[in-house]
């Protein structure tokens, strides 16, 4: 006769192989989301130093307007389309997940195809250098934008090694595009290669995935998620200009050689940046999935998250500060002396950003826009006013100590709306959480 502990015992045993091959699952596509991102800075880098040598500094001003350009599309069309499909068809059934990537992707082809009319005319209206830098950008956005598309698209369904593979295809149809691009010598030649090479992985993620966009699809797509949408577009733009408003401000305030001290200390804390950048293509994926399978295991999830995020930038920050002058010389030159003064505030000041995305995870998983949008306004309010009144305060370092301290705040806020947003999933699990 089976006693109560025996069959209790018998239960247990095949629940812990089950529990390693979940955890194994899950650090498999979080170590594809490192390796993607990986492939993805590195192109990105390379393409910059390449472009920098290649073209003086008035042209590569040009081209780099292009690029900043590309980036703000890129945050529109992430909120309108490939955001509301991470959170709503991560780890769902195969055929809802392609119904739902082709209304998705074909809604970023909308939108590249929108924005690239405008940057179309605009760069015919402009002239100069900047004037066909921005009517070549106009015609590759949508190519680029569908890359980004796949890209998300793969990490919700779990398939993260496609999108590594297609951010392989992109570099290496970069190569001879460079060159054909350094021949010709002008920026409109060198944005045509960069978006042209985007193009041709766009299109082999369509033979990856076996799915053709439906720009037909787009406006309905919009329609059905709006509520996501609409606040992840605000969300991902604020980021951006509140980084930019930062800049300017410093600059005005401290002098230009404020802001190349700052952005030489983000490129020593660059790899740890890249690891953040390729963790967040994966987490709301993984919050999503936490959520459906073992929903009382969420914000354990996004505090292990975020709190070893914000552990690994800490150790990053501290070997830093072992870097000898002559070394840091050698890499950044006459910017290291400055840089290296505000290695500690800006550790500080990624440590905080990176607890904060685990709760941001979270709040996306849950679908909780209203309240992830609010933390995010919050957080870039702070943000700005930390770095500017910092300048005003102390000069350089002072912006650098500002911003720290801002997310810090904003990172506190994360986790509040977090830990309501699970109080109020808890008291009604079966539907999204939606605030007043």
């Amino acid at each position: 006769m089976t006693t109560e502990g025996e069959r209790t015992t018998a239960e247990a045993a095949p629940a812990a192989p089950a529990r390693r091959t979940a955890r194994r699952a899950v650090v498999g596509r979080l170590s594809w989301g490192l390796a993607d991102q990986a492939a993805s800075s590195m192109t990105n880098f390379a393409v910059g130093i390449y472009v920098a040598r290649s073209l003086g500094l008035a042209a590569f001003g040009a081209f780099s307007l292009a690029w900043v350009t590309y980036g703000v599309v890129l945050s529109v069309s992430r909120g309108l389309a490939t955001d509301p499909l991470v959170v709503r068809f991560s780890g769902v059934p195969d055929t809802s997940w392609r119904v739902a990537v082709a209304r998705s992707s074909g809604t970023a082809l909308a939108v590249g195809t929108a924005v690239g009319a405008v940057c179309l005319a605009a760069g015919a209206g402009l002239g100069g250098g900047v004037g066909p830098a921005f009517a070549s950008l106009g015609v590759m956005l949508p190519g680029l934008l569908l890359q980004d598309a796949w890209r998300y698209s793969f990490f919700a369904a779990g398939i993260g090694r496609k999108a590594f593979v297609n951010d392989l295809v992109w570099g290496a149809a970069l190569v001879p595009a460079m060159v054909v691009a350094a021949r010709v010598g002008s920026v409109a030649a060198f944005v045509l290669a960069w978006g042209a090479s985007a193009a041709v992985a766009a299109a082999y993620g369509c033979l990856q995935s076996g799915i053709v966009p439906r720009v037909t699809g787009a406006r309905a797509w919009v329609r059905e998620h709006r509520d996501l949408g609409y606040r992840y577009l605000v969300e991902n733009t604020c980021v951006s200009g509140a980084g930019q408003l930062r800049a300017y401000g410093l600059g005005a305030i401290a002098g230009v050689g404020a802001v190349g001290a700052v952005r030489g200390a983000e490129l020593l804390l660059g790899p740890f940046l890249a690891v953040l950048m390729g963790l967040s293509l994966v987490t709301v994926a993984e919050a999503a999935r936490v959520l459906r399978r073992a929903p009382h295991r969420l914000g354990s999830f996004c505090l292990l998250l975020g709190g070893g995020q914000a552990v690994a930038a800490l150790l990053w920050g501290t070997a830093l500060l072992l870097v000898p002058d002559r070394v840091g010389e050698l890499v950044l030159g006459g910017v290291w002396h400055s840089a290296s003064q505000l290695i500690v505030p800006a550790t500080l000041g990624v440590a905080g950003a990176g607890l904060g995305t685990g709760a941001a995870a979270g709040l996306r998983a849950l679908a909780a826009a209203r309240r992830s949008l609010r933390s995010q306004l919050f957080a870039s309010a702070c943000y700005v006013t930390g770095g500017l009144g910092g300048a005003v305060a102390a000069g350089t370092v002072g912006s650098a100590w500002g911003v720290a301290a801002a997310t810090a705040c904003g990172s506190a806020v994360w986790w509040h709306q977090l830990r309501s947003a699970l109080h109020e999933h808890r008291k009604n699990p079966m539907s999204e959480v939606r605030t007043p």
